[in-house]
């Protein structure tokens, strides 16, 4: 039972760490304002709320936006924690379904849909009352119309989030499937423990 539980926290610091590198690895999309990148680092996050729990994706969320903060110096918490809000917002819903219903293809799928639409709305409110006062308050800027930050959220940040969760979709499922035997194997041996 206690290697078990070692095993678990040295794997969840562990995708912690990868999902950090992961982070520092972005690209811009075309048409998007440039401060809007795409990064993979949701699919650690993903495998350990499918493996262990959602609140091991939760974990593994923090120890990468912890992690990003410490070694890049970022001097943006508002986005760091923006960061870690967005990436709850994807992954809670796909763990969710994965735990509560028949782990399938379906499932995931289903999953991954609704996280998306919930971090594109999510983020989108977020951004406009919470999120882009803060930013612009933090870095000194002057105020944003309501207008203006209108469009960022419609123009910017909702098509984002949507675009992020279909790549990061793309490259998820197929990686699931094939660690979904491992996956299977995981889990008998964790019951069979306890």
């Amino acid at each position: 039972m206690r290697s078990s539980n070692l095993t678990k926290t040295i794997t969840i610091a562990l995708m912690g760490a990868i999902s950090m590198v992961l982070m520092l690895l972005n690209f811009p999309l075309p048409m998007l304002p440039a401060y809007l990148k795409i990064d993979f680092s949701e699919v650690p996050v993903l495998l350990a709320a499918l493996l262990f729990s959602p609140m091991a994706g939760v974990a593994v969320e923090a120890i990468k936006n912890l992690l990003y903060l410490i070694f890049t110096g970022a001097g943006d918490p508002v986005g760091v924690v923006a960061n870690f809000l967005a990436g709850m917002m994807f992954v809670l819903p796909v763990a969710y379904f994965y735990h509560t219903f028949k782990a399938s293809k379906r499932t995931l799928v289903s999953g991954l849909a609704t996280g998306t639409v919930v971090m594109a709305i999510g983020m989108g409110l977020l951004n406009y009352f919470v999120v882009l006062p803060l930013y612009i308050m933090f870095a000194g800027y002057p105020s944003m119309s309501p207008e203006a930050k209108w469009l960022a959220v419609t123009a910017g940040i909702v098509p984002f989030n949507l675009i992020k969760g279909i790549i990061i979709a793309i490259v998820f499922v197929p990686l699931f499937a094939k660690l979904k035997p491992w996956f299977a194997k995981r889990k008998r041996s964790g019951s069979a423990a306890a």
